[in-house]
């Protein structure tokens, strides 16, 4: 492995490991996780480690999963 390549593989490891600090802040790994909450709580958190660094500049990502449409009850 080259030295570039062992110096980016270092660099997206402290990148994802800052991001988990902040998702770790903001308490995203605490409480209970129910159904409904489940896609949008783990995109969020998904998102806010993969932004890393970015996070300590004021991004604070939120997102959300598409409404599914629930089965008639005929």
């Amino acid at each position: 492995m080259s030295a570039g390549a062992k110096i980016g593989s270092a660099l997206v490891t402290i990148w994802l490991i800052v991001g988990a600090l902040a998702a770790l802040q903001r308490g995203y790994f605490e409480g209970d996780w129910n159904e409904k909450q489940d896609c949008a709580r783990f995109t969020t958190t998904l998102v806010t480690i993969v932004t890393g660094v970015l996070n300590y500049t004021g991004l604070d990502p939120k997102l959300g999963c598409p409404d599914t449409p629930e089965p008639s009850r005929s």
